[in-house]
């Protein structure tokens, strides 16, 4: 059951996904984009608070389908590393699913220790803090996040 469930949230984002590309959805978001963003620092500020919502509303498997796609032609036009993009992307999303109102991880961990979810929420607020000040240093450190493949010359 939770596979075929899977299997229709998979689905359906697919189908969105293809939808938006068909009707260029990608090339006029960066149109919207380069009109109103000229530094790579506000592009990153702007979608470090994009995906933290995204990462509130959506699971990560649609999330990484439907958007991904948007924001991966914008971000090479700002020279952001496609793998620093990726860390970037998983941080939003984990911050997300840590933050009220919506955030997935409150909620199952509301049912696993059968606590409220307020009771939760407050209780995580020091961990949601630290994910940002660490999402601070990986979105604006590039090498914090790429030392590793840099050492080992893989990408």
């Amino acid at each position: 059951m939770l596979v075929g469930a899977i299997m229709a949230i998979l689905g359906t984002a697919f189908g969105l996904t293809n939808y938006l590309i068909d009707q260029e959805v990608p090339q006029k978001l960066f149109e919207v984009v380069r009109e109103h963003i000229d530094s790579k620092i506000t592009f990153l500020l702007i979608l470090n608070g994009f995906l933290i919502i995204v990462g509130m509303m959506m699971d990560i498997f649609s999330a990484i389908i439907v958007v991904v796609p948007l924001i991966l032609p914008i971000a090479r036009a700002y020279q952001v590393d496609p793998l620093h993009l990726g860390i970037i992307f998983l941080t939003n999303l984990e911050i997300g699913y840590l933050t009220p109102p919506v955030g997935l991880n409150l909620f199952l961990s509301s049912l696993r220790f059968k606590k409220p979810v307020l009771d939760i929420a407050k209780s995580v607020l020091i961990f949601i803090l630290l994910e940002l000040i660490a999402l601070a240093i990986i979105t604006y450190v590039p090498g914090f996040s790429l030392w590793l493949v840099d050492v080992l010359g893989t990408q």
